[in-house]
């Protein structure tokens, strides 16, 4: 019997048959579609590399206990509000254990963000500008930014894994992360033209 290529699935039928099956993996190539957006995403909240990395891991472990627990119609949509709540409270705990040093309109202006469909439709079209970007950028850069920043391989790993020497990945990690912040920048302008 033929099976047909789990890529090609779309996210509700990943999402059915994680619910029919409990099968981890299910989960794992639906959250691999979006890693990269929700790491560009958790970038643009917490303004750390390093804690961005962590919080999508997290964000993972959150999908995979809750996905459960809901009635998921658009899981890219659901990801995402996921993605801003676990962002959100991470500056929330952070800024409460430095609030004598920050002002209340600071905090304000950190915890009242405000829920409307415009936000929503800016942090989608900045989901749909990160995929396009990853996209233009090239077959090799995409690779070893997706090695790095997803999985977490270190400069060795990645060579050992694509067969390029450690020059190699650290130019395609360094040049395609450049490339990337300056084709998003490119296209936030296209989008406020």
């Amino acid at each position: 019997m033929n099976y047909p290529d789990p890529q090609q699935l779309t996210d509700q039928e990943l999402l059915q048959r994680f619910k029919a099956d409990g099968n981890g993996d299910w989960i794992g190539i639906l959250f691999d579609r979006y890693a990269l957006l929700l790491l560009g995403m958790c970038m643009k909240y917490l303004k750390n590399e390093e804690d961005a990395r962590d919080s999508v891991q997290q964000i993972f472990l959150k999908v995979l206990s809750e996905v459960n627990k809901h009635d998921i119609q658009y899981f890219r949509a659901w990801i995402y509000q996921v993605t801003k709540n676990y962002c959100l409270m991470q500056l929330r705990q952070h800024h409460m254990k430095y609030k004598e040093e920050i002002t209340d309109k600071h905090m304000g202006a950190i915890i009242e963000e405000p829920v409307n469909t415009k936000a929503h439709q800016e942090k989608d079209l900045m989901l749909e500008n990160m995929e396009q970007a990853m996209a233009m950028l090239s077959p090799e850069q995409n690779t070893c930014v997706k090695l790095f920043y997803l999985d977490k391989k270190s400069y060795q790993e990645i060579a050992d894994q694509t067969g390029y020497t450690l020059l190699q990945v650290k130019s395609y990690i360094q040049n395609g992360k450049r490339n990337l912040k300056l084709l998003l920048e490119k296209q936030q302008r296209a989008n406020k033209a």
